[in-house]
């Protein structure tokens, strides 16, 4: 696959760069944005394949984003990675409980991120046929 848009809603700056870099490189358009309110905007104006979301964001968090583009019926679904520095076991319980298709924990490693990526891509393609 390639050339599938992913949206990466991530507050830190270094993060999003790489996230976009690496995910550009393997072929993905990106698209990112820095807030929870942002990637709900963003969902609705122009559909992403995936969103990669960070779990603490300003403002409203990963969960309550998730919960809101879940909730509106105009953002088609698709799916949604949670990214944490948080491993603590009661904040994954957390992320899984609130319906995240896959989530994992900063510092990313690159190989799981794109294998994660292209996985849950290839799901949401078999399911649309």
């Amino acid at each position: 696959m390639a050339n599938e848009l992913i949206l990466i809603c991530e507050d830190n700056d270094k993060n999003r760069k790489l996230a976009r870099r690496v995910l550009e490189k393997a072929g993905y358009r990106t698209h990112e944005v820095v807030t929870g309110e942002e990637a709900i905007k963003a969902a609705r104006e122009t559909p992403p394949d995936l969103i990669l979301l960070d779990y603490l964001l300003p403002g409203i968090d990963g969960i309550e984003t998730l919960k809101r583009i879940r909730a509106d019926k105009s953002i088609r679904r698709m799916p949604i990675v949670a990214i944490t520095a948080s491993a603590m076991p009661e904040e994954m319980a957390r992320m899984g409980q609130a319906g995240f298709d896959g989530f994992m924990t900063k510092p990313i490693n690159l190989k799981v991120l794109l294998g994660t990526i292209e996985s849950l891509l290839a799901r949401a393609k078999a399911k649309a046929t």
